[in-house]
């Protein structure tokens, strides 16, 4: 039964770290580029969702719609600003060191704002807590919402990507720009719309990490981010169905390593199981070989 119990929460803790993990795989299948201030858009989602049960005293599903506003808001706004004027740019390079000043910038103006002392956050979740086996196995409200999020999550996003125009564009743009935008496409808005929902993703993210780990500071995001990029490289980055799997096994593998292991080497093993992986296959689980024209 206990043996149960952690799969149950190893596939909780890695449907959040999937959820996260699509906004990196998004980004980086349709701009070819990594965006390493998505952890601390994560956090941001967390503070406005909190702002608006304790300051505002609002209903939490409101918070939680608040939240995906303030995160899509503020994506779309990284995007144009930081990110937009260097696609162009001769190196990679320029990006990655934008991404990272644009995470320390993030981090920094929520200390400025709220301190650095952890918030005590309030769930977000009405769901009841669920008994079987006569009580011996208990299943908590957070881990069935965050559990059935995750599928509704990925069954909606598959659905718009291959069914809608909007969807299409954005395979578009992830084949080919200059193509893309030789047929109509508008490729800035394509990739807009990428941050966009990769942000509104990881608010949601972020209201349910914190309401299973009820502690909220200005570097929240930072750790889960990492390990969600590691899920979305562990499944195949670029890979849709990739993040969900590689995030559902990485908490596994997280939450099993604490049990049986030692909570202290708990990450270590985490990365360690990439760089295993990555050896073996180094595309990631689903990802595929791409042909390098010359």
């Amino acid at each position: 039964m206990s043996l149960l119990s952690y799969l149950i929460n190893g596939i909780s803790l890695g449907s959040v770290y999937a959820i996260i993990a699509l906004g990196y795989t998004m980004v980086y299948g349709i701009a070819k580029m990594l965006n390493f201030a998505h952890g601390d858009v994560i956090m941001v989602g967390g503070y406005a969702a909190l702002t608006m049960m304790l300051s505002l005293n609002a209903n939490p599903l409101i918070a939680v719609l608040v939240a995906i506003v303030v995160c899509t808001v503020l994506g779309i706004t990284i995007e144009a600003i930081a990110y937009r004027p260097l696609r162009q740019a001769a190196s990679p390079l320029a990006v990655l060191i934008t991404a990272i000043g644009v995470s320390y910038l993030l981090q920094n103006i929520v200390l400025l704002i709220f301190g650095s002392s952890p918030k005590s956050f309030q769930s977000v979740v009405l769901v009841p807590d669920l008994k079987l086996a006569e009580g011996a196995l208990m299943i908590s409200g957070e881990t069935i919402v965050t559990i059935i999020s995750c599928i509704v999550i990925m069954i909606a996003l598959t659905t718009f990507i291959n069914k809608t125009k909007a969807g299409q564009a954005m395979l578009a743009v992830s084949e080919d720009k200059g193509a893309a935008q030789l047929m109509g496409i508008n490729v800035n808005g394509t990739i807009a719309l990428t941050f966009a929902i990769g942000s509104g993703l990881a608010a949601i993210a972020g209201v349910l990490l914190c309401s299973s780990y009820p502690s909220l500071s200005p570097y929240t995001g930072s750790m889960p981010g990492i390990k969600a990029f590691v899920a979305a490289v562990f499944g195949g980055i670029g890979s849709i169905p990739g993040a969900m799997i590689g995030g559902i096994l990485l908490g596994i593998i997280e939450i099993l390593g604490k049990a049986y292991i030692s909570a202290q080497l708990a990450d270590a093993i985490v990365f360690a199981v990439l760089i295993v992986v990555l050896l073996v296959k180094p595309t990631g689980l689903l990802g595929k070989k791409i042909q390098e024209k010359v």
